[in-house]
């Protein structure tokens, strides 16, 4: 990733950006009625093709669902209409996650090559995960927190983590993300990274808050291929 763009906004006069938002290497998840001028400078941005949707009516996209390029798995509360035609968007597997947990986005993190999933969330719950993003789920807690999606932002060039996660969790971490992880916060010292982050392989966008010292760690901290 050479020249890498990072991209500092708000949404919605807020900067936890990763709440409403999301993408992989190919689509920008958006909440319809989204500021259409926004749009369009994050797709620019992450070079990728932009799709509206909501979550039961819900506006908060990154919270309720987890994705990678091979699917997306969803919170109970999208109702099947919503699931068929983000379906019909973005040609991924869509599935719903029966679970009495709906924040998905802050229990589940994965880029193309692995993931992590909360000790929350059932072994069925798990192997129904595994079977929609298509890639090696490993169950753990970082930082000593269950939320992993909430303290974890991964693509498949890098990976940003809570700053008290263990050294031990970070070499866990980079073995089933297979990218290198690095300590790190966002919008001015804000643990819960991925509250702050929407990226994928080609670029970053943050939030408004991202301090100068934060937007250089985060440039290093995704641009660490392992080979």
């Amino acid at each position: 990733m050479n020249n890498m763009e990072i991209y500092p906004i708000d949404v919605y006069r807020s900067p936890n950006i990763g709440i409403f938002i999301e993408a992989n290497e190919n689509y920008l998840i958006v909440p319809y009625g989204f500021a259409s001028t926004k749009v369009k400078k994050i797709s620019s941005v992450l070079n990728v093709d932009s799709v509206q949707t909501s979550v039961g009516d819900s506006r908060l996209i990154g919270a309720l669902l987890a994705m990678n390029s091979n699917g997306i798995i969803v919170s109970k509360l999208m109702s099947y209409a919503e699931i068929n035609l983000l379906s019909k968007k973005t040609g991924l597997n869509v599935s719903k996650l029966d679970s009495k947990y709906t924040a998905l986005g802050n229990l589940i993190v994965a880029n193309d090559k692995g993931g992590l999933i909360s000790p929350l969330l059932s072994k069925e719950d798990a192997k129904l995960a595994h079977d929609i993003l298509d890639v090696p789920l490993e169950s753990m807690t970082v930082a000593s927190y269950d939320l992993v999606g909430s303290v974890v932002a991964a693509t498949n060039s890098g990976a940003i983590v809570h700053p008290e996660a263990l050294d031990s969790e970070l070499e866990q971490i980079n073995s089933i993300l297979r990218v290198k992880a690095s300590l790190g916060t966002v919008n001015g010292g804000v643990p819960f990274v991925s509250s702050g982050i929407v990226a994928n392989s080609k670029s970053l966008v943050v939030g408004s808050l991202t301090s100068g010292p934060e937007l250089v760690m985060l440039s290093q901290a995704f641009d660490n291929y392992l080979t």
